[in-house]
């Protein structure tokens, strides 16, 4: 019999990635918010009432990181409360809880990258609400994946990759921030990932229970400075973005010279080798990633997407 699986979020960055990478594994049943919203909590419990899964899977998030300064009981509700309202049908069902979490749980003071068992700090709102859902969930029992992600970027969606491209290609003057360093994280990548892990899951190599806490991210961390650059760069190279200004237009500016509503950490970069040793992975770099995803932006400029 194949197995149910909900995934909430479909319409995001990661949930679309997901829809491809869960197929093989069983009966995906694909939600967006206009289907089932995360701030309905009574809604959200119905519907996996109703679907019953083995394995819930949620990529659905209050991602407005300056907003949620302004809105903090709706980003709290969407990223802790429905998270944990999650887990404890998770478990009443014996499923598995899929979740995504964040680099924002810290304060971004450490000068390594972080581990899974560093004291977390968040800064902002978003920060909190993300830390109140991972604790949500694992006081719940339940048993869950959590994957703390960064700077996701894909094809999809609004991401910084696309910012920059319109930035550009408006001719404004590009001054990114400089020194803040994180792992730039292609949602196709982490789609990839959680299927491999699941699929590992349900051969029994690794069977564990409660709540596991792992972090995923790319490889070959960067500033925001440096991701702008190698956008531009890719650009030049991939037929179809015309004339854009050169990567060394870009003028690096530290944090205090762009405030922003919420802060953000400035050292990002999350160690995953608890990932890569519990399922004999190895995470790649970026870079062909972003090459990938700007070829599909070009093919979409051509075809008048």
């Amino acid at each position: 019999m194949s197995t149910p699986i909900l995934l909430l979020g479909k319409d995001g960055q990661v949930g679309w990635q997901l829809q491809r990478s869960l197929a093989p594994l069983g009966r995906v049943s694909a939600v967006g918010r206009s289907e089932c919203d995360l701030s309905d909590l009574d809604a959200l419990r119905a519907r996996v009432r109703a679907e019953r899964p083995r394995i819930i899977v949620n990529a659905a998030a209050y991602t407005a990181v300056d907003q949620a300064e302004r809105e903090p009981e709706l980003a709290h509700r969407v990223n802790a409360e429905a998270p944990g309202l999650l887990a404890e049908e998770a478990k009443a069902l014996g499923a598995l809880l899929v979740h995504y979490s964040t680099d924002y749980v810290f304060d971004g003071s450490k000068d390594s990258p972080w581990v899974e068992t560093d004291a977390t700090n968040p800064l902002s709102v978003y920060g909190r609400s993300k830390l109140a859902g991972e604790q949500a969930i694992a006081a719940t029992g339940a048993r869950a994946l959590v994957f703390r992600t960064s700077w996701v970027f894909g094809a999809r969606g609004k991401n910084f990759v696309k910012t920059i491209l319109r930035l550009a290609g408006e001719g404004r003057p590009l001054r990114i921030v400089d020194d803040q360093v994180g792992s730039p994280t292609p949602a196709a990548m982490i789609s990839t990932v959680s299927g491999l892990v699941l699929a590992a899951l349900r051969r029994g190599e690794l069977a564990g229970e409660g709540c596991t806490l792992y972090h995923l991210a790319a490889a070959n961390p960067v500033s925001w400075c440096g991701f702008a650059r190698e956008i531009l760069a890719l650009a030049a190279r991939t037929p179809g973005f015309g004339e854009l200004p050169a990567p060394e237009s870009v003028t690096p500016i530290a944090t205090a010279d762009y405030p922003l509503p919420a802060p953000r950490p400035r050292n990002s970069r999350l160690d995953c080798r608890k990932l890569e040793s519990d399922f004999s992975l190895e995470l790649p770099d970026w870079q062909p990633y972003l090459a990938r995803m700007m070829q599909l932006l070009a093919l979409k400029r051509a075809n008048g997407y």
